[in-house]
């Protein structure tokens, strides 16, 4: 509480007190500085960054993105961190996962270095899971956990016949999660792509009725994602 002109004022009324009452802002700072503090120098909010796995090697990409089908046009300055397991098949695949589904909100999470999270998700302001998606061939329980987290899960799966194999043993059993969506990458696409990668790209993704265009430097590919699963 303050003592103002011979009325006790809450704290929650100091805001408001301040505007309407002629009294020097020092007289406040210094009978009072937490207050002076708390209404008027609150720290920026910054965003804060994953931790990285040990040796991971960063690669920095300037991601360009026209989504005809979403009416999406944005550029995203991204920084990867490949983990020491990771290959580049797969960096590029979540590249191009982050491409498919570009939001000022979506994020890579920390991946291969954590079983709790996906490879990219989007979360609301409050918290809230809205996207989760992972790429390869995750079990029936963690397919099963992901849907019970995230209002909508998106699985990009590749690696040729391996990847059709593990489609046919767990379709039926993720057939009664509505919001589960399964795409793959055929095997040609996704090595073609991991041929593109290197640590400093610049690259440009368009994407119009689910056809996909990916361009680097001078180099361009056709990626065709095949839809598995969609969401009812």
């Amino acid at each position: 509480m303050a003592i103002i002109s011979g009325k006790i004022i809450r704290c929650a009324e100091l805001s408001h007190v301040v505007a309407f009452f002629p009294v020097p802002l020092f007289l406040l700072s210094q009978s009072h500085p937490s207050y002076y503090t708390s209404f008027h120098t609150a720290p920026e909010k910054t965003k804060q960054a994953h931790p990285m796995a040990k040796n991971a090697t960063i690669y920095k990409v300037e991601l360009s993105v026209t989504d005809m089908d979403r009416h999406y046009y944005e550029t995203h300055n991204l920084t990867v961190a490949k983990h020491p397991s990771e290959t580049d098949e797969r960096l590029m695949v979540r590249v191009l996962s982050f491409a498919l589904n570009a939001h000022e909100q979506l994020e890579f999470t920390r991946g291969l270095s954590t079983e709790d999270e996906p490879d990219l998700w989007q979360k609301s302001l409050s918290g809230e899971i809205d996207l989760w998606i992972a790429l390869g061939m995750p079990g029936e329980k963690i397919v099963r956990q992901s849907c019970g987290k995230a209002k909508k899960v998106m699985i990009y799966c590749y690696g040729g016949s391996t990847a059709e194999m593990w489609w046919e043993k767990i379709k039926n059993s993720t057939s009664r999660f509505a919001n589960l969506e399964v795409t793959n990458f055929s095997r040609d696409d996704t090595r073609a792509l991991a041929e593109l990668a290197n640590r400093s790209m610049r690259l440009s993704v368009t994407i119009q009725d689910g056809d996909v265009m990916v361009a680097i430097d001078d180099s361009t590919l056709h990626v065709t994602p095949v839809k598995w699963k969609s969401v009812a």
